[in-house]
């Protein structure tokens, strides 16, 4: 058996394999109400049948006002989780375990989707008064207010409520988006965060929102849920957020009862500069597992079966998440099954499908 197509156990919830989709936006929710669509039903769906072991949705807003854009899902009220429970049914029947990506995107809100425009929409025109650690703006986007200490309050609980919304529309596990600059990743790096009280400053303030958060999400989930946090391994700009401090802060997650991170890297400040090709996250992920002893996911340009099983078979990480790659080809796990020596029967074909196998 291919390392890739192994199961893999999270507390009480198994993946079929070890090939997960990615979290990533569609700004579909054309309604502005924060209610997943037929759209997400046959994108997510479509990579169930796929093969994928894990199809984890794209972030969803925990507060209307946490949404990137207005086109985001969300899970801050029963009429999403109803429309979400629609969704998981069907990857469920499928095979696949359903996960969640639970975001607050911070001064990175109200922002047009990427076909749209570009930058904060104002109020005017249908956009809203943005949140942060502190009210420095991200590039030209406009300025945030920083959050009260009474503010930080309400989105924990927020982060738990959607946390036990997702168990109620029947979620195996829960992601908390703490990567590519919104709100948790702002707290976190000293570039975005110049708060004088106890959520800014040393490193453990920093960390303070977000560790209260990871708390408050585990206790409103059953000990059988998994808990991921997906992180910027580094911001990729001098002074910033780094793999130093991203390792010390798995260690902590793990110590709080987090069982896989979820490592990415950038997207906080404009500045960066990041050095791209195949794999080049991979060693962010292989550090963390190894400096803090925590599950972890690797991410960024992989997309060949071969070198997915290379990340694995060397102990880099114990997932791979696929994003662009899974958006050009929806059944790249069964490919990947027929390059690596599957057989149809091993291979997570939907009955539907066998026809259509792979051959060689």
């Amino acid at each position: 058996m291919s390392a890739l197509f192994e199961p893999i156990t999270l507390r009480g919830v198994t993946s079929r394999n070890r090939i997960w989709l990615s979290p990533m936006c569609q700004y579909a929710v054309d309604a502005g109400d924060g209610v997943p669509t037929d759209w997400h039903l046959v994108h997510l769906g479509a990579r169930a049948t796929g093969g994928f072991g894990t199809v984890i949705t794209e972030a969803a807003a925990v507060v209307a006002d946490g949404r990137i854009s207005p086109q985001d899902a969300g899970l801050w009220n029963d009429e999403q989780a109803g429309a979400w429970a629609r969704i998981v049914e069907f990857l469920h029947a499928q095979g696949a375990t359903a996960g969640v990506q639970l975001a607050h995107a911070g001064r990175k809100s109200s922002a047009h989707a990427p076909w749209r425009g570009h930058g904060t929409i104002p109020v005017a025109d249908g956009g809203w008064e943005t949140d942060a650690p502190s009210a420095l703006a991200f590039g030209d986007f406009a300025a945030p207010r920083a959050l009260t200490r009474d503010g930080i309050a309400g989105l924990v609980a927020a982060f738990a409520d959607a946390a036990r919304r997702a168990v109620a529309a029947g979620f195996d596990l829960v992601e908390l988006h703490g990567a590519h600059g919104y709100l948790f990743h702002q707290f976190l790096s000293p570039l975005s965060n110049d708060r004088d009280d106890d959520y800014g400053g040393s490193f453990d303030d920093r960390a303070r929102f977000l560790l209260e958060t990871v708390d408050a999400v585990r206790a409103a989930l059953p000990d059988r849920t998994p808990l991921l946090v997906r992180l910027s391994a580094t911001d990729w700009v001098d002074g910033g957020w780094s793999l130093a401090d991203t390792v010390a802060l798995s260690s902590r997650l793990a110590g709080r009862g987090v069982d896989l991170v979820d490592v990415s890297s950038g997207g906080l400040d404009p500045r960066q500069e990041i050095t791209v090709g195949p794999g080049y996250q991979v060693p962010f992920a292989r550090d963390v597992r190894a400096g803090a002893g925590v599950a972890t996911g690797a991410v960024g340009l992989i997309t060949d079966p071969k070198q997915a099983e290379g990340v694995l078979t060397a102990g880099d990480a114990d997932v791979v998440l696929l994003a662009r790659a899974a958006l050009r080809e929806p059944s790249w796990p069964l490919r990947a099954a027929h390059e690596l020596g599957l057989s149809t029967g091993e291979a997570p074909y939907p009955v539907n499908y066998t026809r259509g196998a792979w051959r060689d």
